[in-house]
């Protein structure tokens, strides 16, 4: 008879311990799934982050060719220029 109850214990404190072994286990899915969406969202602001980073490149390099082709002009102008100066001194 004891020895029933004892395995009627050790039964009872195996199940105790089954329960919150699946408690637990439900919580660390809980969090997994939590910590997956964040990540998720992370991943999503790191690509808008790359697509902003690499539009401003894009901009900048626009604008560095603007900023060359308006130079370039200049710069031709004043050639331009020096070179009627010239042609009016050998005249």
């Amino acid at each position: 008879m004891q020895a029933l109850q004892i395995l009627t214990e050790k039964l009872d404190l195996l199940l105790k311990k089954y329960a919150e072994l699946q408690a637990e286990n439900k919580q660390l899915k809980k969090t997994i799934s939590e910590q997956l969406k964040s990540i998720e969202q992370l991943n999503k602001k790191f690509e808008l982050l790359e697509e902003n980073m690499m539009a401003i490149q894009l901009g900048k390099n626009v604008l560095d060719n603007n900023g060359k082709l308006a130079m370039n002009k200049q710069i031709d102008t004043v050639i331009g220029e020096i070179d009627k100066i010239l042609a009016t001194l050998n005249d």
